[in-house]
């Protein structure tokens, strides 16, 4: 592998965690995203100089939309 194609790939890797932190930035404006990481379940820990948040309920959640989105898009490709 050349250096070109190592900085091509660096390259679209950087330009799509970029769009995807625009993304994150626009859907936490949305009220239905707002909520996200405090729904009943998630654990957050907070004392002098430290705090743990564990999003259990957000990840769970998050895991079942995507399944199910994903679902939907595999079987709209895989349609004879």
């Amino acid at each position: 592998m050349d250096l070109q194609a190592v900085g091509r790939f660096l390259l679209i890797i950087g330009i799509a965690l970029a769009l995807l932190g625009g993304l994150l930035m626009l859907l936490g404006r949305l009220p239905l995203f707002s909520s996200f990481g405090s729904l009943p379940g998630d654990i957050r820990i907070q004392g002098r100089g430290f705090s743990c948040f564990i999003p259990i309920v957000s990840l769970i959640l998050l895991s079942v939309i995507l399944t199910i989105l994903l679902n939907i898009i595999i079987r709209l490709i895989n349609r004879p």
